[in-house]
């Protein structure tokens, strides 16, 4: 930790002498900022749901046919009237929440009890507001002539300078998009909303999408659209943004569990923890998140094609993780070694789960020498004896590898030789003091992660998914797999094949080959149809079924 406060007392100077610079934004929200959220996050994420929800009510009651007659003579199953209710519920619980959030702002004291009722209140809205949506899209049909040039007057209505400026004319720009229902609206809907999201305008382009949600169940861009507006948040990137992001991934693979993106989907949802994760003596309960939706996907899908990118990131996270338990045990071992604590069991416990959970970590060595260190002073010679014979076998270029062999001289046992292998490697990487540096200053660790969407790239590539989609009439490419299924090998066919001879070479002189209706219980193999799968030997990765050829994603 000494060099932490190195770090602050320098940036304690510019602050001082600098004349206006700025602490960082991941130091000024210290730990807790990395965690599932803070009271603003959370009325963040409820004002951006329902700013969403207005805006998609606030369009459909635009583009409806019907004339308005007034409050006292509508009817109250017409469907304007029902849409109006909706927009003032949306209201008057936005003003709530920008009220709560004044209070957040000013520090003033309220009833914690009050978030939790208005998030319960916004979820039980946004499923009346979606009933709504599906409850009068019959009676948002195709505009007619007359609502067209009122909507063209209104948008007239606007000053050169604004129209020149492209401001205030987004609602009218799409006022008859989100208001009617036509043939082949879904499509344009889609393509509008990609528009907007590749201009960064987020808002309106999820509610572009959310009006396919609610108008058109039977689109075949419904699913895209779903995963879309999960990738503008992801795509928006603030703490709030990422949130729902991690929401909407979650919802969208609850309802499509065998998409062909399934698998993305999923490693999506560990890279909005990762992006979350900050350095590893803070909060690491995103890392903990991360590390356990990498370990569920392996699980799911073994034989996805993203397996290499999956061990990156959880080896990234681990790393994190690791570092965390180190940090912790060294401040044991250091209580220990001060007289503040009777003994090192503390940092044993933690050095002992490192060697366990994290093989791969890159201060392992550092950790070896200080778990045999903890036994020694426990008097366990044969426990030290382990931990120290590991250490000069496998890391013979570490830096403490000679300690250890000191420590084995003294306890009086032989001292192995090198591993043949192990010699040749370099000794354990460490960052610089500049890369120590600069990881406190931006308070984050090292990390691959695709800041693009799983549908939208973050750069303006009209080749991305979504493009290549809307090409297809919501149909993904050919070159998109079905999702791996927790079997192997991997079902890649969606349809049965037709019973018809496909050309390939026959078991026997004579015989044909026919198809089968599917059987229950366990799998067959090819080799043994009359053995189910789990008898059998596992198949191994590299196995395809032979249906089809394996595809790779774009």
């Amino acid at each position: 930790m000494r060099f932490r406060y190195v770090v602050l007392l320098i940036l304690g100077a510019v602050l001082a002498f600098g004349g206006g610079a700025s602490v960082p934004s991941a130091w000024a929200q210290g730990g807790g900022a990395q965690s599932g959220g803070t009271a603003m996050q959370r009325l963040e994420v409820m004002r951006s749901r329902l700013d969403t929800m207005r805006r998609t009510l606030n369009g459909a009651i635009a583009g409806l046919n019907a004339k308005d007659s007034g409050d006292k003579d509508a009817s109250p199953d017409d469907p304007r009237t029902r849409l109006r209710g909706l927009e003032k519920e949306v209201s008057t619980l936005l003003s709530e929440v920008t009220n709560l959030r004044g209070k957040q702002e000013r520090a003033e004291k309220y009833d914690s009890s009050e978030l939790d009722k208005l998030e319960a209140a916004v979820a039980d809205l946004s499923t009346r507001v979606d009933a709504g949506m599906l409850a009068t899209a019959s009676a948002r049909t195709a505009t007619t002539a007359d609502t067209s040039k009122a909507a063209t007057k209104k948008k007239d209505k606007r000053g050169l300078f604004s129209r020149l400026l492209g401001r205030g004319g987004s609602d009218e720009k799409y006022a008859e998009l989100i208001g009617t229902v036509a043939p082949g609206r879904d499509r344009q809907l889609f393509e509008m909303a990609t528009h907007e999201a590749r201009k960064d305008n987020f808002e309106v382009a999820r509610s572009l999408y959310s009006v396919i949600i609610n108008t058109y169940p039977e689109s075949a861009y419904l699913p895209l659209a779903k995963l879309a507006i999960a990738d503008t948040f992801y795509l928006e990137g603030t703490t709030s943004a990422l949130i729902q992001a991690a929401q909407y991934y979650q919802d969208w693979f609850t309802f499509f569990p065998t998409h062909p993106l399934s698998d993305d989907v999923m490693l999506k949802m560990a890279e909005v923890e990762m992006r979350k994760m900050g350095l590893p003596d803070r909060e690491v309960t995103s890392a903990r998140k991360a590390e356990q939706r990498l370990k569920v996907l392996l699980q799911q899908f073994p034989d996805t094609v993203l397996k290499g990118e999956v061990e990156t990131r959880l080896r990234e996270v681990q790393e994190n993780l690791a570092m965390h338990d180190k940090m912790v045990g060294d401040q044991y071992l250091a209580r220990f070694f001060r007289g503040a604590a009777s003994n090192p069991k503390g940092a044993q416990s933690r050095y002992l789960d490192i060697v366990k959970r994290y093989p791969n970590f890159s201060y392992l060595d550092d950790v070896l020498y200080n778990l045999g260190v903890t036994y020694v002073q426990e008097e366990e010679p044969d426990e030290a004896t382990k931990y120290f014979t590991r250490l000069v076998r496998f890391y013979p270029n570490s830096k403490y590898a000679e300690k250890a062999r000191e420590q084995l001289q003294a306890i009086g046992v032989a001292v192995p030789d090198p591993d043949p292998v192990a010699l040749q490697q370099p000794a354990p990487e460490r960052p610089s003091t500049m890369q120590k540096f600069k990881q406190e200053l931006l308070g984050s660790t090292p990390k691959t992660i695709n800041k693009s969407g799983i549908l939208i790239s973050d750069e303006d590539d009209a080749n991305d998914l979504i493009q290549q989609a809307i090409a297809n009439g919501g149909q993904l490419p050919t070159t998109v797999p079905t999702a791996p299924v927790q079997r192997r090998p991997p079902a890649r066919q969606v349809a049965p094949p037709p019973a018809t001879n496909t050309g390939a070479a026959p078991a026997g002189k004579g015989s044909a080959l026919s198809v089968q209706p599917t059987q229950p219980g366990a799998p067959r193999t090819a080799s043994d149809p009359t053995k189910p799968e789990s008898s059998l030997p596992p198949a191994p990765a590299t196995s395809t079924p032979a249906t089809t050829s394996p595809q790779t994603k774009p």
